[in-house]
């Protein structure tokens, strides 16, 4: 199974680089996450047209996630994070898909911190470590991917001296990602390359994409029954080189579920 994520910043209107993306690399899932688009305006039949059925929160103007599935049922299970009720932001959504559940997540930027944006940042991250603990408890096979908006490590980032100031690479939101995969999570991309300058974002400034100048920001957690089934990982890099794209690249990966 190929499970994909990709920041498409713009469902609507990045709608083409989307489906041509569909088209040519066909993950089996894919999450998607910046919509930027109300629940109405979600362009779900041209999704189902290129053969995926879709599950989607929407938010207008901001935020929004979602989950397609090629040729497979979508079940979904949550909408939102527990633990506060009043936050309206479209940044997380579930589903159960041929026995796996899968949570689609777009955290929260968090700059200018400091601030009130990196507060809530911060409060949304343990909101989400308080629920994938509950995930890792129950002994499902789990994935958590998409847009974390953390830069890991130094590795992870162009010249990590520009961005110590950033709500990315800021020391809190460094150790609460180290928090969440403390509870026993794989980041599958260094699991298969450890050693590998990856990035998955490259700014649309100062020709960052030209000159190799990014971020690893998106991210694939797997619980440890699918850790053991992680056949293969990557970054679509090239996609984000397609005339008007998104500055995130898509990631996936392959797990074999044969047995």
């Amino acid at each position: 199974m190929k499970i994909a994520t990709y920041n498409v910043n713009g469902v609507n209107g990045r709608l083409p680089v989307l489906l041509r993306w569909l088209n040519e690399t066909q993950p089996d899932v894919a999450c998607l996450q910046e919509l930027k688009a109300p629940q109405e305006k979600f362009p779900e039949q041209a999704i189902r047209e290129a053969g995926y059925r879709a599950i989607w929160h929407g938010q207008k103007s901001w935020n929004g996630v979602a989950i397609l599935a090629r040729e497979r049922e979508i079940l979904e299970t949550r909408r939102g994070l527990p633990g506060d009720e009043e936050d309206i932001q479209s940044r997380y959504i579930e589903a159960e898909i041929d026995g796996i559940t899968i949570g689609c997540l777009y955290l929260p930027n968090g700059n200018p911190a400091p601030g009130p944006k990196f507060e809530y940042k911060l409060r949304w991250f343990q909101r989400l470590t308080d629920h994938a603990a509950e995930l890792y408890k129950s002994g499902k096979p789990v994935v958590l991917t998409g847009d974390y908006n953390v830069i890991p490590t130094e590795f992870d980032v162009y010249k990590p001296e520009r961005w110590v100031k950033d709500a990315l690479f800021l020391p809190e939101t460094r150790m609460a990602f180290k928090t969440l995969l403390g509870q026993g999570w794989t980041d599958a991309i260094r699991k298969l390359y450890p050693e590998e300058k990856i990035y998955t974002f490259w700014d649309y400034f100062r020709n960052a994409y030209a000159r190799d100048a990014g971020l690893r920001i998106d991210h694939f957690l797997l619980s440890p029954s699918l850790e053991k089934r992680l056949l293969a990982a990557g970054v679509d890099r090239e996609v984000r080189g397609w005339e008007k794209t998104s500055d995130h690249a898509p990631v996936w990966v392959k797990l074999d579920m044969s047995q």
